[in-house]
Protein backbone atom coordinates (compact mmCIF):
# COMPACT_ATOMS: atom_id res chain seq x y z
CA UNK A 1 0.00 0.00 0.00
CA UNK A 2 2.92 2.03 0.50
CA UNK A 3 3.02 2.53 -3.41
CA UNK A 4 -0.57 3.95 -3.55
CA UNK A 5 -0.32 6.39 -1.21
CA UNK A 6 2.34 9.59 -1.76
CA UNK A 7 4.64 10.69 0.92
CA UNK A 8 4.28 14.51 2.06
CA UNK A 9 7.62 15.39 0.54
CA UNK A 10 6.26 14.23 -2.56
CA UNK A 11 3.48 16.17 -2.28
CA UNK A 12 5.58 19.59 -1.80
CA UNK A 13 7.28 19.30 -4.77
CA UNK A 14 4.18 18.25 -6.89
CA UNK A 15 2.89 21.83 -5.67
CA UNK A 16 5.80 23.41 -6.20
CA UNK A 17 5.95 22.05 -9.52
CA UNK A 18 2.57 22.74 -11.03
CA UNK A 19 2.02 26.07 -9.87
CA UNK A 20 4.80 27.52 -12.27
CA UNK A 21 3.81 25.50 -14.96
CA UNK A 22 0.39 26.38 -14.43
CA UNK A 23 1.94 30.39 -14.57
CA UNK A 24 3.98 28.99 -17.45
CA UNK A 25 1.06 27.54 -19.59
CA UNK A 26 -1.18 30.55 -18.47
CA UNK A 27 1.36 32.82 -20.19
CA UNK A 28 2.58 30.81 -23.58
CA UNK A 29 -0.78 28.06 -23.70
CA UNK A 30 -3.52 29.80 -22.14
CA UNK A 31 -3.82 33.13 -23.82
CA UNK A 32 -3.02 32.08 -27.34
CA UNK A 33 -5.79 29.18 -27.35
CA UNK A 34 -8.35 32.05 -25.78
CA UNK A 35 -6.88 34.59 -28.42
CA UNK A 36 -7.06 32.19 -31.28
CA UNK A 37 -11.05 30.95 -29.52
CA UNK A 38 -11.51 34.81 -29.65
CA UNK A 39 -10.55 34.90 -32.85
CA UNK A 40 -12.57 31.93 -34.54
CA UNK A 41 -15.51 32.95 -32.65
CA UNK A 42 -15.16 36.74 -34.37
CA UNK A 43 -14.70 35.28 -37.63
CA UNK A 44 -17.90 32.92 -37.55
CA UNK A 45 -20.04 35.68 -36.12
CA UNK A 46 -19.00 37.68 -38.66
CA UNK A 47 -18.91 34.60 -41.73
CA UNK A 48 -22.92 34.26 -40.00
CA UNK A 49 -23.23 37.67 -40.72
CA UNK A 50 -21.98 37.75 -43.84
CA UNK A 51 -24.21 34.74 -44.45
CA UNK A 52 -27.15 36.68 -43.39
CA UNK A 53 -26.91 39.90 -45.78
CA UNK A 54 -26.16 37.09 -48.59
CA UNK A 55 -29.18 35.20 -47.33
CA UNK A 56 -31.03 38.72 -47.32
CA UNK A 57 -29.25 40.19 -50.68
CA UNK A 58 -31.02 36.49 -52.33
CA UNK A 59 -34.37 37.20 -50.94
CA UNK A 60 -34.36 41.03 -52.59
CA UNK A 61 -33.13 39.71 -55.37
CA UNK A 62 -35.29 37.01 -55.87
CA UNK A 63 -37.98 39.09 -55.42
CA UNK A 64 -36.91 41.94 -58.10
CA UNK A 65 -36.37 38.97 -60.39
CA UNK A 66 -39.93 37.55 -59.60
CA UNK A 67 -40.96 41.65 -60.20
CA UNK A 68 -38.96 41.49 -63.50
CA UNK A 69 -40.43 38.36 -64.38
CA UNK A 70 -44.12 39.61 -63.52
CA UNK A 71 -43.24 43.30 -65.98
CA UNK A 72 -41.39 41.04 -68.83
CA UNK A 73 -44.73 39.22 -68.81
CA UNK A 74 -46.71 41.93 -68.88
CA UNK A 75 -45.30 43.51 -71.67
CA UNK A 76 -45.12 40.04 -73.62
CA UNK A 77 -48.54 39.97 -73.17
CA UNK A 78 -49.26 43.66 -74.29
CA UNK A 79 -47.57 43.07 -77.13
CA UNK A 80 -49.17 40.15 -78.11
CA UNK A 81 -52.15 42.20 -77.94
CA UNK A 82 -51.22 44.60 -79.64
CA UNK A 83 -49.93 42.32 -82.52
CA UNK A 84 -53.47 40.39 -82.43
CA UNK A 85 -55.32 43.99 -82.68
CA UNK A 86 -52.64 45.03 -85.71
CA UNK A 87 -53.58 41.59 -87.50
CA UNK A 88 -57.09 42.30 -87.18
CA UNK A 89 -57.01 46.09 -88.30
CA UNK A 90 -54.92 44.80 -91.25
CA UNK A 91 -57.39 42.07 -91.64
CA UNK A 92 -60.38 43.96 -91.83
CA UNK A 93 -58.88 46.54 -94.25
CA UNK A 94 -57.63 43.82 -96.77
CA UNK A 95 -61.37 43.16 -96.32
CA UNK A 96 -62.70 46.53 -97.05
CA UNK A 97 -60.74 47.46 -100.00
CA UNK A 98 -61.34 43.51 -101.58
CA UNK A 99 -65.19 44.68 -100.92
CA UNK A 100 -64.70 48.19 -102.35
CA UNK A 101 -62.67 46.69 -105.45
CA UNK A 102 -65.38 44.06 -106.20
CA UNK A 103 -68.16 46.42 -105.78
CA UNK A 104 -66.13 48.60 -108.33
CA UNK A 105 -65.90 45.69 -110.79
CA UNK A 106 -69.50 44.76 -110.71
CA UNK A 107 -70.54 48.42 -110.99
CA UNK A 108 -68.15 48.95 -114.17
CA UNK A 109 -69.68 45.41 -115.30
CA UNK A 110 -73.33 46.91 -114.82
CA UNK A 111 -72.13 50.15 -116.76
CA UNK A 112 -70.65 48.00 -119.77
CA UNK A 113 -74.02 45.75 -119.86
CA UNK A 114 -75.97 48.84 -119.58
CA UNK A 115 -73.58 50.55 -122.85
CA UNK A 116 -73.80 46.94 -124.49
CA UNK A 117 -77.49 47.03 -123.79
CA UNK A 118 -78.17 50.42 -125.09
CA UNK A 119 -76.08 49.79 -128.46
CA UNK A 120 -77.97 46.48 -128.94
CA UNK A 121 -81.61 48.58 -128.64
CA UNK A 122 -80.18 50.79 -130.87
CA UNK A 123 -78.53 48.41 -133.94
CA UNK A 124 -82.37 46.70 -133.06
CA UNK A 125 -83.94 50.15 -133.66
CA UNK A 126 -81.72 50.64 -136.95
CA UNK A 127 -82.62 47.56 -138.17
CA UNK A 128 -86.42 47.93 -137.71
CA UNK A 129 -85.88 51.09 -139.25
CA UNK A 130 -84.11 49.54 -141.99
CA UNK A 131 -86.54 46.91 -142.51
CA UNK A 132 -89.24 49.43 -142.80
CA UNK A 133 -88.02 51.81 -145.14
CA UNK A 134 -87.37 48.29 -147.35
CA UNK A 135 -90.64 47.14 -146.76
CA UNK A 136 -91.89 51.07 -147.53
CA UNK A 137 -89.63 51.06 -150.44
CA UNK A 138 -91.20 47.92 -151.65
CA UNK A 139 -94.74 49.55 -151.14
CA UNK A 140 -94.27 52.02 -152.95
CA UNK A 141 -92.84 50.85 -155.59
CA UNK A 142 -95.86 48.59 -156.35
CA UNK A 143 -99.06 49.93 -156.56
CA UNK A 144 -101.37 48.12 -154.18
CA UNK A 145 -104.98 47.80 -155.36
CA UNK A 146 -106.94 45.77 -153.27
CA UNK A 147 -106.89 43.93 -150.00
CA UNK A 148 -105.60 40.53 -151.50
CA UNK A 149 -102.73 41.75 -152.93
CA UNK A 150 -101.31 43.28 -149.79
CA UNK A 151 -101.95 40.29 -147.81
CA UNK A 152 -99.39 38.76 -150.63
CA UNK A 153 -97.24 41.16 -150.56
CA UNK A 154 -96.71 41.24 -146.76
CA UNK A 155 -96.75 37.48 -146.66
CA UNK A 156 -94.06 38.02 -149.60
CA UNK A 157 -91.75 39.64 -147.43
CA UNK A 158 -92.55 38.19 -144.25
CA UNK A 159 -90.68 34.69 -146.25
CA UNK A 160 -88.38 36.83 -147.29
CA UNK A 161 -87.36 38.00 -144.09
CA UNK A 162 -84.55 36.05 -142.56
CA UNK A 163 -84.71 36.46 -138.40
CA UNK A 164 -81.71 35.69 -136.62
Amino acid sequence: MELLTPESGLIIWQTIIFFPLVVLLYFLAWKPILASLKERETSITEALGTAEKARLEIATLKSDNEKLLKEAREERDKMLKEAREAANRMQDEAKAEAKKAADKIIEDARQAINIEKQAALKEVKTQVALFSLEVAEKLMKKNLSGDKEQKELVEGYIKELKLN
